[in-house]
């Protein structure tokens, strides 16, 4: 009897530990469904030819203008040394900035392979959202997926906007795309040599880095906003950058109280409302 009382619990505490690690997975996806929802933005899976990209949109016709958002690096990692099982975001900072802006035609594309699954698609490894979330496979495939909508309404102008390691990605697809007006970042990690080193973690060198494209982006009216309490994307990261670009078209700002996980879509609205420096 002792030796069947303990293989049903221990069958029970293993049914129990899927069972939690499934509402873990599905928790942050239903959360960002319902932030879409709420938003009026419509779900759709766009399939590049390396990743599925996750995007949600809200397409008021004629769609001239398009607010774009890109989101953070996710749940990347579980540890300083340990890789997720699924970058998923718990903390959609880029969905809920997207959510909070007013304006006609708003686009929020994932990262690869965030909100996929689960199971995660077969090409969905660690790499993809550790040391190569910034390489040229994604970057590429970002900027497919961005060209599906273009090409649904000839002629739009994109007003790009990332949050976090959504920034770099922001920066990146603005500096090779000719239809982009304007581009935003909020804690954006628009310098990753420098963030990798200032958190002492390993350098990744097949990352393409924002701020070596930084002069590129000189003709590109740009707002780069940081949190005075962010420990991840401190301030000084915007202020290279902006150093870097030259010119007059761009500035940052430093938004007392905030860190780098803040409710920054409580007050996305008034930066937006500021708009971005005439060049």
């Amino acid at each position: 009897m002792w030796v069947k009382e303990n293989i049903f619990f221990a069958v029970l505490l293993i049914s129990l530990s899927f069972l939690f690690t499934g509402c873990a997975a599905v928790e942050p996806r239903n959360t960002a469904s319902q932030i879409a929802q709420q938003a009026g933005l419509t779900r759709e899976n766009v399939q590049t030819n390396d990743f599925l990209i996750a995007s949600w949109s809200r397409m008021t016709p004629p769609v001239r203008s398009l607010h774009v958002y890109i989101e953070g690096d996710g749940f990347a990692w579980q540890s300083r040394t340990r890789p997720s099982d699924d970058p998923t975001p718990h903390n959609p900072v880029g969905l809920t900035l997207a959510a909070a802006d007013a304006h006609a035609s708003v686009l929020y594309l994932a990262r690869p392979c965030q909100f996929a699954g689960p199971p995660l698609p077969a090409e969905c490894s660690a790499r993809w959202w550790t040391e190569d979330r910034f390489s040229p496979v994604v970057l590429e495939s970002m900027n497919e997926a961005l060209d599906r909508f273009v090409a649904r309404y000839p002629g739009v102008q994109l007003d790009l906007t990332g949050y976090s390691g959504g920034g770099n990605i922001a920066a990146l697809l603005a500096e090779r795309r000719t239809d982009v007006r304007s581009l935003r970042t909020v804690a954006g990690n628009l310098d990753v040599a420098y963030v990798n080193a200032l958190h002492q973690v390993s350098a990744m060198p097949g990352a393409i880095n924002a701020i070596d494209r930084a002069q590129a982006l000189r003709h590109i009216p740009q707002l780069h906003l940081s949190g005075e309490a962010d420990k991840t994307v401190p301030p000084d990261v915007a202020r290279r950058f902006v150093q870097a670009v030259g010119g007059n078209c761009t500035r940052t700002a430093v938004v007392s109280g905030m860190s780098h996980g803040s409710d920054w879509a409580a007050i996305w609205p008034q930066w937006l409302a500021q708009g971005v420096p005439a060049c």
